[in-house]
């Protein structure tokens, strides 16, 4: 028989190859974005059980929390090359391409290879086809400079779109920055620093650490706060972190924290909303120093197991905090770390600004005034009342405070100046401790003080 002269078809299909690094930044990314994670928990733990090396746990966390920040500046950029409208497009594509836009635009990667690499990210993840539309979207991407890119920003001419676009924020943040800082190069500086990776923070708990502790260790003083040091690390590696002597707090938390202790007197206090529990632990040892019996509350059972991890045998309540005036129990100091949008933290936590909206705005000031009447209650004549955010909206801070003045004549303001480090400027507002990323380089956090009457 004679031999055929059709040579058979090789098969060139390679399975895809993407390095661990990408594809695990990319799980991760659709943890948050898809499934309402957080990546300041996620990351930690997928780093921790992961066998990256150093180098490849940076770059995961830089895809991670850089992508995250900048998603809206680069959702931008796809939408004007997208052939169908970007809000319409697959979720697998948008991150993955998300992902691809900030390696060519945000980070020292070549184009070429940050296509390459993202691509067989999407191979792996989303498929053959899909992976193409990705491959293409890139590449148009990169034939274009950042400059020409961003280059029509400066025809816009309302400058709440021109920086939403510009530093990746929700337009309502920006309105709102400026309708608490009244001039936009201030509003632009505080946009610019959300943009910006925040350095851990570590907060000594007395009794069982001090600063020095954390100098000796290698951690940088803060420079507002007597407990605290910055550390650049990771914190879960330290001995003082395992053995529970001292914690990780942003500066602004830890400031919250001292100025309430440094008011706040009495036999008893309590953090209504202890959250996670920094603030909570924190306070439980200057109490514990002080010999005042010190509470934490909090609403949800799984955070009060984390709270009772930190504050070394005191009470840890398990209770819905409006509620805690009806129990008979007072107290002479009661501090209301209330849920907020959160919008003072978001270099720490940047899918925040993607998440919260003018509805959660008006649910969660709701749920402050109802947390506020509730340890009013609870609160003993001449004892003080602390309600602190970590957010510097007006609606969740002056407007509140006005609210709470006018509603309750029983409670006086306290002036929270006098009680603020002294090398600590430009840092009150109407009376109240407010912080700002931008000048402080703590959260934005803010703290309004009361005393309750006695007579």
């Amino acid at each position: 028989m004679a031999k055929s002269l059709v040579e058979p078809r090789r098969n060139t299909f390679k399975s895809p190859k993407p390095d661990a690094a990408r594809l695990l930044a990319f799980d991760l990314l659709t943890e948050v974005n898809r499934n309402d994670g957080y990546s300041n928990l996620l990351l930690p733990q997928a780093l921790n059980a992961s066998k990256l090396d150093d180098r490849d746990r940076s770059l995961v966390t830089e895809l991670l929390y850089g992508t995250l920040r900048m998603q809206g500046r680069h959702d931008w950029v796809l939408a004007q090359i997208s052939d169908r409208p970007w809000t319409e497009v697959d979720p697998g594509i948008v991150d993955i391409c998300r992902l691809g836009v900030h390696q060519i635009h945000e980070m020292r990667i070549p184009d070429h290879a940050a296509v390459a690499a993202t691509v067989e990210v999407a191979r792996k993840r989303i498929g053959e086809s899909k992976a193409s539309f990705v491959n293409a979207l890139l590449r148009s991407v990169t034939r274009t400079s950042i400059e020409d890119w961003f280059l029509p920003l400066t025809e816009i001419a309302d400058p709440v779109e021109r920086l939403a676009i510009e530093y990746s924020h929700p337009e309502w943040i920006v309105s709102a920055y400026y309708d608490l800082l009244k001039n936009w190069d201030n509003v632009e500086s505080a946009l610019k620093i959300n943009n910006e990776a925040a350095i851990p923070t570590l907060v000594s708990w007395p009794g069982f650490s001090n600063q020095q502790d954390l100098v000796d260790i290698g951690g940088e003083p803060t420079e507002f706060s007597p407990y605290g040091a910055h550390w650049k690390g990771n914190p879960g590696a330290l001995d003082l972190i395992k053995a529970r002597k001292i914690g990780v707090q942003d500066e602004g938390s830890q400031l919250v924290a001292q100025v309430f202790s440094k008011v706040a007197a009495g036999n008893s206090w309590l953090d209504l909303c202890a959250g996670p529990g920094g603030k909570a632990a924190l306070l439980s040892s200057i109490a514990r120093g002080r010999a005042i019996t010190f509470t934490a509350n909090e609403i949800s059972r799984a955070r009060a197991e984390l709270v009772k991890q930190v504050v070394h045998g005191d009470r840890v309540m398990v209770t819905d905090g409006r509620s805690i005036g009806l129990s008979g129990e007072k107290f002479d100091a009661i501090l209301i770390d209330a849920p907020c949008t959160g919008l003072g933290a978001l270099r720490r936590r940047p899918e925040v600004r993607w998440r919260r909206n003018l509805q959660d705005l008006r649910a969660l000031t709701q749920l402050q005034r109802e947390l506020v009447d509730a340890a009013i209650q609870a609160l003993t004549p001449g004892g003080v009342l602390g309600y602190a955010t970590c957010s510097p909206h007006l609606a969740e801070t002056s407007i509140q405070i006005a609210d709470i003045k006018k509603k309750y004549a029983e409670l006086q303001q306290i002036d929270v100046e006098e009680f603020l480090p002294a090398s600590l400027h430009e840092a009150t507002r109407d009376g109240a401790m407010s912080l700002w990323t931008h000048k402080h380089g703590t959260d934005a956090m803010y703290l309004a003080l009361f005393r309750k009457s006695i007579g």
